[in-house]
């Protein structure tokens, strides 16, 4: 055991005595917070500025946004590696946050070759950050902590904060002013966030530390330390991101191989681990992988239901007209915010008298909680004057979707933590980012089947019908794939052990 992970141990085992969650749960929290204002406040802008302002087709829109939801959520599967063999998580944080607020300070930059480059840099920053702010919660606490969920809830809450301020600020910004000072304000927020963990990162102690610290000095070739290697060579990859946007069509080919070639890794550790281990690590090979199914249908608010707000919610309240893109980014995250608590009080409530839900349940109600919502949108589709349906339908149908959030994202990064062999937690946390990825690649295809055609943009009856049967059967899609696994729930307990 390295002298790290020591550390790092005896910091959970005093930590695991306290009965109130660290303080440096909020030090992580108030850096995803704003991290994650940016990131969102930008996403909440994509395919509308694509659409609307770059005036590519709607379906070339949907393929780029299908890229680039791929490629960032795939980098952190290389970031988590690097971190957990050489970096450590404070590093990757801190390198990750510095590219992220580059990248949107390049799209504010009103010039042809900003868009491509701000993109790449944010994914590759992405790559670095993500996997391994959330591992660093999950290392606050020893594998079967009670507080383990509620932390992540918690921590989860702080993700949604963001999301809920950077997709109405950024959307008002960008409706009120200009596209590019919307992208600029995500920037200005993602240097807060980065500034916020720099200045912080002390306390975090050995969590997060370099796994062999000397191991970064050594220099290759003579001249170049390991770290600074990794840095370089991260550069190098920003016009090979850029190369790959402008032939997007390869991803239908990588993404497939790079899920498969996941699942077939996760296989290969686990009958490397003993009985114990190999059993922890199939659940999560499962939850993982159902998991992506999830994302497919989850992330159509960040695609075509952006779209859809724009021509067929009656954004009208009184005499005020909302911003669609403002509302729609808005009211996700703003659930969230509401019910992290709750849920967070919920599983601790129903842990401390025996009657939680195991991971696998709560993996099972999302899918049936996200078929809810969908088919709440689609009944509103039913209730539509002049092919617009009322506001508070989709307020309605995005509460039933955010519970079904709330029972498998901060639920699976805590599974990650607590079913991964601990040499490799970064890299497990990577794959579950990955099967986000994979799970918004498969969303955009969803949502080209929503496309509606030039000649009808702008007449919301004649829109209508292409977004309503496709809604229908995402539901009843998602509902069944619910179903299915809690058919599978008891195979997956006994997997998971003493693990809930």
């Amino acid at each position: 055991m390295t002298n790290s992970s020591a550390e790092t141990n005896r910091f959970r085992s005093a930590n695991q005595t306290a009965s109130r969650h660290p303080r440096q749960l909020y030090l992580l929290f108030f850096t995803e917070m704003w991290e994650r204002f940016s990131f969102y406040g930008m996403k909440a802008l994509l395919l509308a500025y694509m659409v609307m302002e770059l005036r590519l087709g709607e379906e070339t829109g949907y393929a780029i946004l299908g890229a680039y939801a791929a490629l960032v959520y795939t980098m952190p599967v290389l970031g988590g590696m690097l971190a957990d063999r050489l970096l450590g998580g404070q590093k990757a944080v801190l390198f990750g946050g510095i590219l992220m607020s580059l990248g949107h300070l390049v799209l504010a930059l009103p010039v042809a070759w900003s868009f491509f480059t701000g993109l790449a840099l944010i994914i590759c920053g992405n790559g670095f950050f993500k996997p391994n702010i959330s591992t660093m919660v999950g290392g606050l606490y020893a594998d079967n902590d009670p507080r383990k969920d509620s932390a992540f809830s918690i921590f989860y809450m702080g993700i949604n904060v963001g999301a809920a301020l950077g997709g109405a600020v950024c959307g008002w910004v960008a409706h009120a002013w200009s596209w590019h000072a919307g992208f600029g304000i995500a920037g200005v927020f993602m240097i807060v966030g980065t500034l916020i963990f720099n200045f912080g990162r002390k306390s975090l102690g050995a969590v997060g530390l370099p796994p062999a610290p000397a191991e970064l000095k050594e220099k290759l070739g003579g001249f170049l330390r390991r770290d600074w290697a990794v840095y370089l060579l991260t550069l190098l990859t920003v016009p090979v991101i850029i190369a790959l946007f402008h032939r997007h069509e390869l991803m239908d080919k990588a993404m497939p191989v790079l899920g498969v070639a996941s699942i077939l890794y996760l296989l290969y550790e686990a009958f490397r681990l003993d009985p114990e281990g190999r059993r922890k690590l199939l659940a999560a090979t499962v939850l993982i992988s159902f998991s992506v199914v999830f994302w497919a249908f989850y992330e159509q608010n960040a695609g075509s239901l952006n779209l859809f707000a724009i021509r067929n919610v009656d954004m009208v309240v009184g005499s005020v007209s909302l911003p669609a893109l403002s509302v729609n980014n808005f009211i996700p995250p703003a659930w969230v915010i509401v019910l992290s608590s709750v849920f967070a009080w919920l599983w601790l409530w129903l842990s401390k008298r025996g009657l939680e839900p195991g991971t696998s349940v709560k993996f099972a109600l999302s899918f049936v909680l996200v078929g809810i919502g969908f088919l709440t949108f689609f009944m509103g589709t039913g209730m539509a004057v002049g092919g617009k349906i009322p506001l508070w339908v989709l307020v309605a149908g995005y509460f039933f979707i955010i519970c079904g959030e709330l029972c498998i994202s901060p639920i699976g990064l805590s599974m990650v933590t607590k079913l991964s062999p601990h040499r490799m937690v970064g890299l497990i946390m990577g794959i579950w980012f990955l099967a986000s990825a994979l799970g918004e690649f498969v969303a955009a295809k969803i949502g080209a089947l929503m496309a509606v055609p030039e000649a009808v943009v702008n007449d919301p009856e004649a829109s209508l019908p292409y977004y309503s049967d496709i809604l229908q059967q995402i539901g009843y899609y998602s509902i069944g794939v619910g179903v299915l696994l809690l058919l599978f729930t008891p195979v997956l307990k006994r997997w998971m052990g003493a693990v809930r």
